[in-house]
């Protein structure tokens, strides 16, 4: 992969992300709710790797 698009597609991750937090505070969700929600993604795509 070349390195413009690593860096483009780093880029773009960082972009959804951020716009990700963005909305979920404009909506109104609790800091603790998005944290949980990360946390448990996280550990679902943990666990599907020990497959």
């Amino acid at each position: 992969m070349p390195l413009t698009h690593f860096l483009g597609l780093l880029a773009l991750v960082v972009v959804a992300a951020g716009a990700t937090l963005a909305l979920a505070f404009w909506a109104g969700v609790p800091v603790l709710a998005v944290s949980f929600a990360a946390l448990a993604g996280s550990l679902v795509l943990g666990l599907r790797q020990w497959r």
